[in-house]
């Protein structure tokens, strides 16, 4: 379907339809073995980057498309259709999650080291800011990083991360400065790294083909010229990308939504039952059509969201309000939909299955429901 919308233009409709025949082509047909190897062969990724897809949010002056928020919206709701999150996500950790902090922070040396592999799709990064006691709670935040020589000497550990398997660079928080609940700095570290290494490879509840990683980090030793931004001030810059990095987890959770109902909708057309087919039956029409209202509102509130962050608007209310709810709906829907499809819907062989179980995180990472309401309550009632 081409999205309908009041900020989609003729260049954002290319990268929309470009999107879906790619993961048409390239990812549902292997999907289910990327799923079993747990990863996304990296020859996938440089496709992708030869065919530009991890160009829209960097600026021209660096090769890239230099797009704003309502890119990075059509593209994630363009994954979405894969109906495989853990690419989806392997490829929105990539774009959206790690590399604007790079883009926002990084001088031209740095750029010049990492830019031209993350647009070819052929250096893939990570972003390390989730510990054991530290998720959206940044400030949190309990490796450090202290000075040593002509560099930084980090311990710690990072959790849950997105990429820490198989990919190249982590753009990691530490505290460097422990007499402040703010005082943290980014940094650039590459796997292979003395003192970096991944603890264990994590085995999830869905999103099976990506990678996600315990990261250690022991005396590891970076130069100067891998501290990321300003020096201090990692809270503040890693701030910057939150919205960003929430609205492209609703994008991917409304485009799988979207294929949950299409899938579902076909199936309960085919299925006899009681004498017709499923769908013939108006409560089944009525609620997969409430569905659809549900899914169309979190797809326009998502993109108005975005829109407001293209103006230059403070968005933190209206995308805290649609991560939080839209991600909710996408896992209502999901309900529905493994309900719909009967004994089949529970079956590890069906499509619907894997997007149930994939869709589950989305109320959680990056930004729980509850955290994301309060930074509603804030701005509503204060």
């Amino acid at each position: 379907m081409t999205l309908r919308n009041a900020y989609m233009t003729d260049e954002l409709d290319a990268i929309y339809q470009q999107t879906v025949e790619f993961v048409d082509k390239e990812v549902k047909p292997h999907g289910e073995e990327w799923e079993e190897a747990g990863k996304v062969p990296r020859d996938v990724l440089a496709k992708m980057g030869e065919l530009g897809m991890f160009s829209l949010r960097v600026p021209e002056e660096h090769g890239g498309l230099g797009l704003g928020y309502v890119a990075s919206a059509v593209f994630a709701e363009a994954l979405g259709s894969s109906t495989f999150a853990g690419f989806d996500v392997t490829c929105l950790v990539h774009t959206d999650m790690s590399s604007p902090h790079l883009i926002n922070s990084g001088n031209q040396e740095q750029f010049d080291r990492y830019l031209p592999g993350i647009l070819a799709g052929t250096h893939i990064m990570a972003v390390g800011v989730s510990e054991p006691d530290a998720g959206s709670d940044v400030a949190g935040i309990r490796s450090t990083a202290v000075k040593d020589g002509d560099g930084w000497r980090i311990n710690g550990t990072k959790l849950y991360i997105t990429n820490g398997v198989y990919g190249d660079t982590v753009i990691m928080a530490a505290r460097t400065d422990p007499e402040s609940k703010y005082g943290i700095s980014m940094f650039l570290v590459d796997q292979g790294t003395e003192g970096f290494s991944v603890g264990k490879k994590l085995k999830k509840h869905g999103w099976l083909s990506s990678d996600t990683a315990e990261l250690i980090f022991e005396d590891c030793w970076v130069p100067e010229e891998n501290l990321l931004g300003t020096e201090h001030r990692g809270f503040y810059e890693t701030m910057k990308n939150f919205q960003n990095e929430r609205m492209v987890l609703v994008g991917m959770g409304v485009g799988a939504a979207q294929a949950a109902i299409d899938l579902t909708n076909e199936y309960c057309q085919e299925r006899g039952a009681f004498g017709g087919k499923l769908f013939d039956l108006g409560a089944i029409r009525q609620r997969m059509g409430m569905n659809q209202a549900k899914i169309d509102a979190a797809r326009a509130s998502m993109y108005h969201a975005a829109w407001l962050g293209d103006q230059g608007v403070d968005n933190v209310k209206e995308m805290s309000a649609i991560k939080a709810w839209g991600c909710e709906v996408v896992n209502e829907v999901m309900y529905d939909c493994v309900q719909f499809h009967g004994g089949i819907g529970y079956m590890s062989e069906s499509a619907i299955d894997r997007m149930a179980r994939d869709a589950r995180i989305l109320p959680i990472g990056g930004g729980a429901t509850e955290v994301m309401l309060e930074e509603v309550a804030k701005r509503s009632y204060s």
